[in-house]
Formats: structure tokens, sequence, C-alpha cells
């Protein structure tokens, strides 16, 4: 297959939603991925306790994307997809919050921007900002959290 026919079947596909594309014939395989690779969890098994025995020790395995307890009077706002956190709407525009903010439940406090889509990351319900947790442009996981707010 030519460059320029490659490189327009590799612009199509990426205009769309398709994730894996895969062409065969006699001469050639093309087959193109798009999106993260899977993820795979370990978790360790329970330990059964011998009879007559103390009781053995299980393997302590973190939860993935578990939002940290950061205080009893607050709690946080975490990001629900794997991206890139922004705090304005544009470049040249103000912040959606600042520390001190109080939103209302529904209101849009960040984006998080994941394969070229920018979602809106709201709260979930009336809250002030304390703190916020990440730098603007800065890469986040599913679940950490974002933001630390106490409920009103």
């Amino acid at each position: 297959m030519e460059i320029k026919n490659l490189r327009a079947l590799i612009k199509l596909i990426t205009e769309t939603d398709i994730t894996e594309f895969e062409m065969k014939n006699e001469q050639e395989k093309i087959l193109i991925r798009r999106g993260p690779e899977k993820e795979f969890i370990q978790v360790a098994a329970p330990v059964a306790a011998l009879p007559g025995g103390p009781a053995p020790l299980a393997p302590s395995v973190p939860s993935p994307g578990a939002a940290p307890v950061v205080d009893d009077k607050y709690e946080t706002i975490p990001s629900p997809i794997v991206g890139t956190f922004y705090r304005k709407p544009s470049p040249d525009a103000d912040p959606f919050v600042d520390v001190g903010s109080v939103v209302d439940q529904g209101q849009t406090v960040c984006l998080v921007e994941a394969m070229k889509l920018f979602n809106e990351i709201e709260a979930e319900f009336k809250c002030k900002i304390v703190e916020i947790l990440k730098d603007d442009a800065s890469p986040v996981e599913f679940g950490e959290a974002l933001f630390k707010v106490e409920r009103l």
C-alpha cells in the first residue's frame, strides 16, 4: 500500500469511533489500533488459616483508582476518566473554580480531555473548593482526586 493511501486510511479511522482496523491480502497485512491497551489488574486471593496455627497475614493490595481519604471534614471530586486535566474552558478564559469558590450541584468544575474529547466534570453536590489537587494541563488517572471540597 502506498504511503498516501495509508495516511488517508489512518485519517479516516481517527475521524470515527473505530478503535481497531485490520486488512489482509496476499501481499500485505495492515492492523491499526487506537486507544489504550487493555489494563490487567491482579488481586491476591485470600489466604486460608491453618487449623491450630496463627492466622497468616494476607498481602495488602491497594484498590486502583480509590480516592484517598483526605479528612473526615473534606471529600474529593475524583476524575471519572483517564485524561488531561484543564481548569479553564479555553486558554484565555478564567478558571471554572478557584480555592474558596462555592459550587452548586451539577456545576462544571473542570474539563478532562480524553481522546480529543473534552468532558465536563461536574460537582455531584453543593460544596466549597478547599484545595485544587492537580496542576492545569496535567495527566490524571481514573479515580484520582482533582479537588478537595467541603460539603455544604
